[in-house]
């Protein structure tokens, strides 16, 4: 075993002999430029080493900017995202605010066309049940509001006050199945009266109609006055379908001209109920 360690020291020891002479001759020898032999070889291998290191940082560098810089997109694509939203919300905003002004205008443009004393009101709740079509205004009897007062809107009739309150009143719609108008067809070669009810379903029913009447469909139905609640001339609907019911009346179905799913604002007729007239000429 002493003499094996003997010789592998004694192999080691020429190798490293070797190696000396090797680096000493290189260091000796000059290649065609002129330049050491071992500073080239040594050259060559550390310029190889610091152009692997340089790749792997360029590498790392345009990692973590990518990085950086998709961090920096998706903030402003977050931001981008919040300035849509807020500009969205103001344009609904604003979209509502003209809405409003333009029904508010149609309101005064029919306070101006008829002499009645009116007030506006505002809804502010509906019926519970679809049996009983009612809303709530936001007007009572400290504004003067009385039972049977009509409710009126731009389109035409909306219906009557049926429960007021100090502060607010019930407003049963024309449409609900307890409801009824004096009717007449606009139309001046026909002139038919009845009277329109309301089906609880969004349409209304003109009944007692003879059966001689003109009446076609396109018809426009208003109100006759001959009730004592609705004003005479405001527009009830247009004439959906004629229907023979016997061998006197008809039954007229009248789709109304007021869109009562979106009512927001209304006028309550503060006149006596006998009697009223309108001067202004009916909205069709």
């Amino acid at each position: 075993m002493a003499l094996l360690d003997i010789r592998q020291r004694a192999g080691y020891l020429f190798l490293a002999v070797l190696l000396g002479h090797i680096i000493l001759i290189s260091a000796q020898v000059n290649t065609k430029g002129g330049v050491p032999a071992l500073e080239a070889g040594v050259f060559g291998v550390f310029a190889e080493v610091q152009r692997g290191t340089s790749s792997i940082i360029s590498v790392i560098s345009d990692i973590w900017s990518g990085y950086v810089g998709l961090r920096q997109v998706r903030a402003d694509n977050e931001v981008l995202r919040k300035r849509l939203a807020e500009t969205e919300v103001a344009l609904q905003q604003q979209r509502a605010l003209a809405d409003r002004s333009h029904l508010l205008e149609n309101l005064l443009e029919l306070r101006d066309r008829t002499t009645l004393k009116t007030t506006g009101a505002e809804i502010i709740a509906a019926g519970a049940t679809p049996d009983f079509r009612t809303v709530t205004i936001d007007k009572g009897t400290r504004e003067g509001l009385a039972a049977d007062m009509a409710v009126i809107a731009p389109a035409g009739v909306v219906g009557r006050v049926v429960v007021p309150s100090a502060s607010a009143a019930k407003v049963q719609l024309l449409v609900d199945r307890n409801a009824a108008a004096g009717a007449v067809i606009e139309r001046r070669e026909s002139r038919a009266q009845g009277v329109v009810v309301g089906t609880g379903d969004g349409l209304l029913r003109m009944e007692y109609v003879s059966e001689i009447a003109d009446i076609v469909v396109g018809d426009v139905v208003v109100t006759s006055g001959i009730d004592g609640i609705y004003p005479k001339g405001f527009v009830i609907g247009r004439v959906e379908s004629v229907e023979k019911t016997g061998t006197t009346f008809k039954t007229i179905l009248v789709k109304p001209a007021v869109d009562f799913s979106s009512l927001e604002e209304v006028l309550v007729v503060l006149s006596t109920p006998a009697g009223r007239e309108v001067v202004a000429e009916p909205k069709t």
